[in-house]
């Protein structure tokens, strides 16, 4: 018996019940009218992942199960495997199985990740029991997202206990580079491991800082991919699957029997419980969809637009503002917002000081152009003037240095922020990971704003990823000058970035080293970088963990963001590097000059 599988990996909303029960109301109608069998919705699909301290309100739980049980009112010649959360003696991260207009079984996941971006410890209890579902002839595994992932995970009980030929996984997985490449891997182990069809159903879609790619697929008992669905799309994979094949296959290879026999000897209770399958008549096979997985600046570049486009909407607006400077960062953020938003919706403001160039200026033009989004022009000149003939006594005797340069970064902020009250635009940062590691950032200044797209990409994927948008666009829209010019902040005389700093190629290597490898100082030098240059840029990103703290959210595409990921003290003596005599370092300022 052929059995049809559906992934629906849909963009919920966290906290929108009603929103979320309609999504999945539509697929699951879909489902149905595609004469699926089993239906698979993704990890805490009612409420959305992460719903956080949400979790705390019992009140909140409880709506989340009155939606379920509406929900199940309309499972009918179907079976669904449903996310969401429980209150039962405690709280639970669940997959409820519905059908035939009602709830027929619960599952609680086991394995609760409280590591990264993960929390779930704070909120939820662990299950301690697997599951299996008896659907026709075929046996069925749940698992919840971090389930799978451990080795010796409930899915081995499922298979040595209950039987089990397929195991299915509701997931939320959150992205970042590799991921999906990595989980992919992951999941053709634990489908050879056990001799089991293995489906993934992943939620997509921005949620704060965390984006989801999707990216679902079914893998077949000999680790191959039969099914994938596309990364950062909703849409409905659906699969059909021959449980009698993992039979067949079993009884020729003697060693699952002896593997099969020790887990059952050690394996925990497993429930398990019948439900109807009814029959579909004759139907044709599923089309084949194997979706190919992108590379990772193509995945890094629509994770950037999906976080954008959800943060932006979720929240209720429709239309951004940014500063546009002629640069390389706001230039690729207003890209990516018109990718997102459409231009329409995207307003860039010029706003050039006595240091700005005029090639700076036609740049931001051309971009403007380019991508025909709105562009106003609004010099500075003035309001500098006025702040320095207001502190002119204040400030008698001092000379100037970073204080007037970040002055001109706070007067900026101060306009993009009138624009977003006036006219209700969300404002859009501009700043890279690069950046907001070692603090080249001004607080109020150019660290204004609601959302900051780029926050997670380093200077060097910057660059990427715009040669990657013109690529895509078979020309220049972002012009070729802000791609070859020298980087600066354009806040004094003939100012350059590496005035400050050293250059990217060096600085983004040795912040790999620091930030997501975690190595200390003396392992960064056994790497071949020159001593003061490492002491300068630890100092750097050790004195700026304020600001880090201050900073507006951002879509985290990295392996370790500068947010939920790194949770350093701000007072802190730790990894203070004493520098030999013989290392001259330059100190840090703590509040180093800002991008225009």
């Amino acid at each position: 018996m052929m059995l049809r599988l559906a992934c629906a990996q849909i963009n919920p909303t966290v906290g929108d019940l009603a929103g979320n029960q309609a999504r999945i109301l539509h697929y699951l109608r879909r489902a149905q009218e595609a004469k699926v069998d089993v239906v698979l919705f993704p990890e805490l699909a009612v409420c959305g992942y992460p719903p956080e301290d949400l979790l705390l309100k019992p009140h909140f739980i409880r709506s989340c199960e009155e939606s379920l049980y509406r929900i199940s009112e309309h499972v009918h010649d179907i079976i669904a495997v449903i996310g969401t959360p429980i209150l039962d003696d405690d709280v639970y991260n669940a997959a409820a199985v519905c059908a035939e207009g009602e709830v027929n079984e619960i599952y609680r996941k086991n394995h609760l990740p409280n590591y990264g971006v993960f929390d779930e410890r704070r909120y939820f209890a662990a299950g301690d029991e697997a599951l299996v579902v008896n659907v026709g002839d075929a046996v069925l595994g749940l698992t919840v997202c971090e389930d799978i992932w451990i080795a010796d995970g409930p899915q081995n009980d499922c298979v040595g206990s209950g039987g089990a030929q397929l195991i299915l996984n509701i997931s939320a997985s959150p992205f970042h580079a590799q991921k999906t490449q990595e989980r992919e891997r992951m999941l053709r182990q634990r489908a050879l491991d056990n001799g089991t069809y293995v489906v993934f159903c992943n939620t997509i879609g921005g949620q704060d800082e965390l984006v989801f790619d999707g990216a679902s697929c079914v893998i077949d008992h000999e680790g191959n991919i039969i099914g994938r669905a596309s990364a950062f799309e909703e849409e409905l994979l659906v699969v059909d699957v021959d449980p009698e094949a993992v039979i067949r296959a079993r009884l020729r290879d003697g060693r699952h029997r002896e593997w099969a026999a020790a887990s059952r000897a050690i394996g925990r209770v497993v429930d398990e419980i019948a439900v109807p399958l009814e029959s579909k008549g004759m139907r044709s096979l599923a089309r084949e969809r194997i979706q190919p997985v992108p590379d990772d600046i193509t995945l890094i570049l629509a994770a950037l637009e999906v976080g954008l486009r959800d943060y932006v909407h979720k929240n209720g607006f429709e239309e951004v503002t940014l500063g546009i400077s002629g640069g390389v960062d706001s230039a690729l953020v207003a890209a990516v917002a018109c990718r997102a938003l459409g231009a329409e919706n995207v307003h860039g403001i010029f706003m050039p000081s006595k240091y700005s160039s005029s090639d700076s200026m036609e740049d931001a033009e051309e971009l403007a152009a380019n991508f025909n989004f709105a562009l106003a022009t609004i010099p500075i000149f003035q309001a500098v003037e006025a702040f320095d003939e207001m502190l002119s006594d204040a400030f008698a005797g001092q000379t100037p240095d970073v204080t007037e340069e970040n002055i001109q970064a706070r007067i900026r902020g101060v306009i993009l922020m009138a624009h977003s009250n006036k006219f209700r635009r969300l404002v859009l940062a501009t700043g890279n990971k690069t950046e907001m590691s070692v603090g080249y950032a001004t607080l109020y200044g150019d660290m204004c704003g609601a959302f900051a797209p780029v926050k997670d990409v380093s200077k060097l994927q910057i660059y990427a990823l715009c040669e990657r948008i013109n690529t895509l666009a078979g020309r220049d829209l972002i012009p070729r000058r802000i791609l070859t010019k020298a980087p600066t902040a354009e806040l004094r005389e003939n100012q350059k970035d590496t005035d400050s700093l050293p250059p990217y190629e060096e600085l983004d290597r040795i912040l790999s080293c620091y930030i997501e490898e975690e190595m200390s100082y003396d392992q960064i030098i056994a790497e071949g970088f020159d001593a003061a240059t490492v002491v300068r840029v630890i100092r750097l990103v050790n004195s700026s963990e304020y600001k880090r703290r201050q900073a507006p959210p951002g879509v985290k595409v990295s392996p370790l963001a500068l947010g939920k990921d790194r949770r350093i003290p701000i007072t802190n003596h730790f990894g203070r590097v004493e520098v030999p005599s013989a290392i001259p370092v330059n100190a840090p300022q703590r509040d180093t000059p800002a991008k225009s």
